[in-house]
């Protein structure tokens, strides 16, 4: 790469640049500013006037005078943006010269109308008369500051033949004509406005390029005046990784070869045309895609080769494309099926836009442009018609509504691991694909998916390349203490998450009760509640499920931090849609078997996680560790704990000093216990722990089947709480008996539920010796004893803290976590 400074360079100004007086201004600044010797300023028609131009040559066609309405608003625009840059003089010579192509162009509509119809010929010098207007207005506002600047209409240099899609150049004939311009003039000017888009055949007829021409014109006039450089000004920084109107996540991109370029422009990068960068690699020219509205940014370079070593450098996409599945077993090993097959499509005009074979030859599959589809069946059907009749092809199959999404890069070429990272990706997000094809180049690998998944598609693509942030799009239900304990956790770890390891959570909605809050960005965690109180509106869950699972973003998790049984039956239904679910409500996994197993379907089957390790301990690893034990061969031969926070208190101060019903009391004034006491003391809560345990182990329980012996009286199961609290007092007696049987032999009290090998699930109070893990605990200590054929004598132990908002909400974080790595993020 050379470091001198180049003498001759070309800058492309497309249409949102010379928009307007303000963008003119902007331009002329801009080319006032190069350090280059010799500039060749290459621009579009004003932004829309091509369209507007080959609209009135349409409607004239139809001998619809409404073409003159069309022609006055172009030329009125014209004259407004000339008055606006030029001195009275020089408006007033470009408007005459402006009344003057109006008046041959309205000869040539007036004709169209009288043919009923409109020729190519016509069409082409009408459409590119906008580039004409354009050249002379900037060549007059540039002269104002610089006597040496012309102006040059590429018809006169550039010659070209016709085909049908566009025009082929004629350089032998067009480098004669621009050293004739040249010669004309003694030498070239330091300044030379050409017009874009336009050329002219060898008999002298008007001709284009064809949509986005300019960027070409930039490219041959760079090749026959003998430039070192290409500058393409458009509206965006460069050229970015994928659609930003896609992909709001997109990054500009420092460099390109010229292959990743062409192969990012066939695939609708449209910032630059692929017959550019074809002209410039001939002559090694490198082009800088950059921005006219923010001339500082050093833009796109693209060159022979890519700077940076990036596997991936970009993805985009073909929509509205169609499959064709060509099927049967007579087409194994028969020869040249391929050559009659495209060749046929060929012949027709259809352009195919991927090709996936299997190597068994057994069946074909192509992708077309949907417009094509039904063409592209019939061709295929008369070029094998024999065989279809006599059964060697069975089906050829239309598959509409589809998209090509393609990975770019260089660097895949030899590369281990970079189709499965693309396959995982999308996989991960939940994106069935249909076709798959990939060169022997390596440096693309593209994929058919349905069209209502393309964003995703993309996004989950760009994301897991790391071209962007490994973006979670984030539904809390249930903001109340450990919902919203878990906000604050993330609002205080989001900006280290995203800068270390490129995690981007996104809470997007949270819902209370009564009202939730909806964003289409992140949710601002600092002012959340003020935000729900301003903004809220009444909770609708399937609309936040809806809302959550954005097509904009790759993943989704909804986060239940209710204990609403409500809520935990949507879980199968967000599940089986491919919604990620975590939570601590216990309900869901405790509700019937059925239910349970269908949740765990679809986790294994649409590969939605399902996280919930909350559920049992809190913050405490029971339940992963539980899956270790028993997916790594281990027997478990039974399952003990102290499973409630509350209870582990109540007993752990239960010591002779204090009554029991007292105890009760000061737990619920410190908040250890439900505002009802009794949800606690019945036991309830801790044989849900205990068959979500037991079914983890491969055990059918049903709630129903636990052996539960709770601690409220059958007697004081109904009635308010007061009464509750009152009449407790009256069973003291009996519990105090229990302790000091239990001290008479060396124990303590302790409330457990056990998993037995033998198929007892259990929840009782149980008395330990003073000498048992479960007599050592602290306080709201929850502790798991695993006895398993490895862990036998001496059995595993988890312990800890099992209760209360903080490490409730730190589990519930953990596993949205490690949802995250699930899912490719490196933690």
């Amino acid at each position: 790469m050379t470091t001198a400074e180049p003498t001759c360079v070309v800058h492309k100004f497309g249409g949102t640049s010379v928009a307007d007086a303000d963008c003119f201004r902007r331009v002329a600044k801009i080319v006032t500013a190069r350090p280059e010797r010799r500039r060749l300023i290459v621009v579009s028609a004003m932004a829309g006037i091509t369209d507007q131009l080959v609209n009135a040559v349409h409607v004239a066609g139809k001998r619809d005078l409404g073409y003159r309405d069309i022609m006055a608003s172009v030329g009125a625009r014209h004259r407004k943006t000339i008055t606006e840059l030029l001195s009275a003089d020089d408006a007033g010579r470009l408007c005459e010269a402006l009344t003057r192509d109006l008046a041959i162009i309205e000869e040539v509509l007036h004709v169209t109308t009288v043919l009923h119809g409109y020729s190519r010929n016509g069409l082409e010098l009408v459409s590119g008369y906008g580039e004409v207007w354009s050249a002379q207005i900037l060549a007059a506002l540039l002269r104002r500051e610089d006597p040496d600047v012309d102006w040059l209409d590429a018809r006169e240099v550039l010659t070209v033949s016709r085909t049908e899609s566009g025009a082929d150049v004629m350089w032998p004939e067009s480098r004669a004509r621009a050293d004739a311009w040249i010669a004309h003039r003694g030498q070239l000017p330091n300044t030379v406005i050409i017009t874009g888009f336009v050329a002219s055949t060898e008999d002298g007829l008007a001709a284009t390029l064809g949509r986005n021409g300019s960027d070409f014109s930039a490219s041959i006039f760079g090749t026959l005046f003998d430039a070192q450089e290409i500058h393409i000004w458009t509206d965006v920084d460069g050229v970015m990784s994928a659609n930003p109107r896609l992909v709001s996540e997109a990054v500009t991109l420092d460099t390109l070869s010229y292959e990743e370029a062409i192969e990012l422009a066939y695939f609708g990068a449209k910032v630059i045309h692929p017959s550019t960068i074809s002209t410039a690699v001939e002559r090694n020219l490198p082009i800088f895609i950059r921005n006219t509205f923010r001339p500082g940014h050093p833009g796109t370079r693209i060159q022979a080769k890519s700077a940076a070593t990036d596997q991936v450098k970009g993805l985009a996409t073909i929509e509205s494309v169609a499959l064709i599945n060509v099927e049967g077993i007579g087409m194994i090993g028969m020869r040249g099926i391929a050559q009659r097959l495209f060749g046929a499509l060929r012949d027709e005009g259809v352009s195919v836009l991927m090709i996936s074979q299997g190597s068994s030859g057994n069946s074909i599959c192509f992708g077309v442009a949907a417009a094509q589809a039904e063409q592209a069946r019939n061709t295929v059907e008369r070029a094998f018609f024999a065989e279809r009749m006599h059964g060697q092809i069975r089906r050829v199959d239309v598959t509409t509504g589809c998209s090509i999404l393609a990975v770019v890069g260089e660097g895949m070429a030899g590369k281990p691991g970079v189709a499965a990272k693309f396959f995982t990706a999308l996989g991960k997000a939940g994106i069935s694909l249909r076709a798959i094809a990939q060169g022997t180049s390596e440096r693309n690998i593209s994929v058919a998916v349905n069209a209502a998944d393309t964003q995703r598609a993309l996004r989950a693509a760009h994301a897991g390349f790391y071209l962007s942030k490994q973006t979670i799009s984030i539904g809390l239900v249930g903001a109340g203490n450990i919902g919203g304990t878990l906000l604050r956790q993330l609002s205080q770890r989001l900006r280290r998450l995203k800068q270390d390891f490129d995690i981007d959570f996104r809470v997007r909605a949270i819902a209370g009760s009564e009202r939730m809050l909806l964003s289409d960005h992140p949710i601002d965690l600092e002012s959340w509640r003020e935000q729900l109180s301003a903004r809220g509106e009444a909770t609708d869950l399937a609309r936040l499920a809806a809302h959550v699972y954005d097509d904009q973003l790759p993943h989704a998790v909804l986060i239940d931090c209710t204990a609403s049984q409500e809520v935990s039956d949507l879980y199968g239904t967000w599940l089986e849609r491919g919604i990620h679910v975590i939570t601590p409500n216990k309900r869901a996994n405790t509700s019937s078997l059925e239910y349970y197993q269908r949740l765990r379907k679809a986790n294994r089957v649409v590969g939605a996680h399902y996280l919930y390790e909350t559920t049992v301990g809190a913050a405490l690893p029971i339940i992963e560790t539980l899956r270790d034990l028993v997916q790594t061969g281990d027997e478990v031969v039974e399952i003990e704990g102290i499973l409630s926070g509350t209870l582990s208190y109540l007993f752990n101060s239960f010591d002779g000093t204090r009554s029991f019903s007292s105890l009760v009391a000061q737990a619920r004034e410190l908040g250890y216990t439900e505002p009802d006491p009794r949800d606690d003391l019945s036991g309830t809560d801790v044989a849900r722990k205990v068959v979500i345990l037991a079914r983890e182990i491969g055990m059918t329980v049903e709630l129903g089947d636990v052996a539960l012996e709770g601690l409220v009286p059958e007697e004081l199961t109904q009635g308010p709480v007061s009464e509750f609290l009152a009449a407790l007092p009256k069973y003291d007696a009996h519990m105090e008996e229990r302790r000091r049987a239990a001290e008479a032999k060396g124990e303590v009290l302790r409330f457990v539920g056990r998993v037995g090998c033998d198929g007892c699930v259990s929840v009782a109070l149980r008395s330990y010796p003073m000498t048992h893990p479960f007599a050592r605990i602290q306080l709201t200590d929850n502790i798991v004893l695993f006895r398993t054929s490895r862990y036998n004598e001496n059995p595993l132990v988890v312990q800890g803290p099992g209760a209360g908002r903080e490490v409730t909400a730190a589990g519930v974080f953990a596993d949205l976590l490690r949802l995250a790595s699930y899912l490719g993020a490196s933690l």
